[in-house]
């Protein structure tokens, strides 16, 4: 592997980023535009009904957010002329053939532009409904190929994948390739092709049943896409789909240039734009969100082990250092591992140690004025101490009682107007979320230590384009950057 500068790579370029307005998608065309204004032009899928929809809605969901603040300071009154030169919103869908692009003209100049295509669109709900996640996750990524391999100057393919389609496997995680039908515990059975008609099937024993609501079919579906990951051995639809999306382009993929990133759980940014920006819940946030508002005094996981996390903007510049080391290499199909349990490890207990620090010093102020006190939270580290907690405080017999965690039956307290509705909820959230607060995984990044020392080799670029966990003090990190930043950007929404 070798490397030339990164923003050269840059110059001139013509890349596609699917899932244009998701949080990370922004990340990464707001640094294009911020370090290499040369780049000739970024065309970014948006999920609309035409291009003027797409278009506002860009302005909307990115542009007009405190993302953008260095780019608007920088340009001024002549940033929409920079925008309109350099991005080009497209109304599209990757569930669909061509990406869902209907203008004819629009889609041969794309297929003759188009340097690198960015796949960053995907459903990332764990409880996501299974039709909806095997035509996002699964299919949309062998129409995103298909679409790659129509561009006539393609260079690369980057997917950004999850460090979770390991499932629940403990121990050290290599950035190994998943092949197709090949299922986590060895059951056999699994295709693709096959899991798709039994979603059809399911559809249609649904659309037959007279009595069914809306609610009920997308309650039948979620269940569906539970049963089916468990089956082959991985913990949740999200994970399985995107696993088997992966599968699917190593299968497919013959000469095209090939990078799958695999971040692990993404944070604010550490750094760039500025520090702390973040947008919508992340899993850890929800968490966060109880605590500080006064929701949440108990959580069950252990207080010991490691959860993997990683900033947005380090994960972004994985993406653009990827792209500059492997394009135009027709055998590549390397995988980076983006996290911190390896390089720089992080124990559930120093997450708790920070928001308490925090919002002791800063509390929340509620609707009444009134600033809400934390106290230290109590950690129930094992699923029995937790059954007796939850058992004695509603009074429930831990006879046939499920594993039930009061983070969520409290961060969502008020959701459902009777308890027994709430603590189905709870059920259900708790079981999606288990193998991530008692995880033992550690997810190696040797290939991503690889590109960090190339990129090193460029001074000057290495400041611009780091990653390197090592470098984090996460007890400052999430004190002063990301807690401050979830209270700004979520919170308060």
């Amino acid at each position: 592997m070798e490397m030339d500068s990164i923003l050269d790579f840059l110059d001139s370029k013509t890349i596609l980023v699917t899932g244009a307005t998701g949080f990370l998608a922004k990340i990464f065309v707001e640094k294009i535009l911020r370090v290499q204004p040369n780049v000739k032009r970024l065309y970014l899928l948006v999920r609309a009904n035409d291009a003027k929809s797409a278009l506002q809605r860009f302005h909307k969901e990115a542009v007009a957010k405190d993302l953008f603040n260095i780019l608007k300071q920088k340009y001024g009154t002549n940033l929409q002329s920079f925008l309109s030169e350099k991005v080009t919103p497209v109304a599209g869908d990757i569930t669909c053939e061509n990406l869902g692009v209907q203008d004819s003209i629009l889609i041969e100049e794309m297929w003759g532009d188009i340097d690198v295509v960015v796949n960053v669109a995907a459903t990332t709900n764990f409880d996501e409904r299974y039709d909806i996640a095997l035509e996002l996750n699964t299919f949309g990524a062998k129409n995103v190929l298909n679409f790659a391999e129509k561009c006539v100057k393609i260079k690369l393919l980057l997917h950004v994948s999850t460090a979770y389609v390991s499932g629940e496997k403990p121990g050290l995680i290599l950035e190994t390739p998943y092949h197709l039908g090949n299922a986590l515990n060895g059951a056999p059975g699994l295709d693709i092709n096959i899991e798709k008609k039994i979603i059809e099937e399911k559809l249609k024993e649904l659309s037959y049943d007279e009595t069914a609501t809306d609610k009920s079919i997308t309650l039948a579906m979620k269940d569906l896409g539970i049963e089916r990951a468990k089956k082959f051995g991985w913990p949740n639809t999200y994970v399985f789909t995107k696993a088997l999306g992966e599968m699917m382009l190593g299968h497919l993929k013959g000469n095209m240039p090939l990078v799958i990133l695999r971040p692990t759980i993404i944070t604010s940014t550490y750094k760039e734009p500025f520090p702390g920006w973040v947008e919508g819940i992340r899993t850890i946030d929800s968490l966060a969100v109880g605590y500080g508002k006064g929701q949440l005094s108990c959580f069950l996981g252990d207080p010991e082990s490691i959860i993997d996390v990683i900033p947005a903007d380090m994960v972004v510049n994985v993406m653009i250092a990827s792209m500059a080391a492997h394009a135009n290499q027709p055998s590549c199909g390397t995988i980076y591992h983006v996290g911190s349990s390896v390089s720089n490890p992080l124990q559930y207990k120093s997450l708790q140690n920070s928001g308490y620090r925090y919002f002791t010093k800063h509390p929340w102020i509620n609707k009444d004025g009134k600033p809400i006190i934390v106290g230290e939270m109590k950690v129930l580290n094992s699923m029995a101490s937790f059954q007796r907690y939850f058992s004695l405080r509603y009074m429930i017999p831990l006879q046939g009682l499920h594993v039930v965690n009061l983070a969520f039956c409290q961060a969502f307290n008020g959701t459902y107007t009777s308890l027994s509705r709430k603590i189905n909820y709870v059920l259900r959230m708790v079981e999606l979320y288990k193998p991530y607060l008692f995880s033992k995984s550690f997810y190696d990044d040797m290939n991503t230590e690889k590109l960090r020392h190339l990129v090193r080799e460029n001074k000057v670029e290495a400041d611009i384009f780091y990653f390197d966990p090592k470098k984090i003090k996460w007890d400052d990190y999430f004190e002063h950057t990301h807690v401050p930043g979830a209270v700004k950007y979520i919170f308060k929404k």
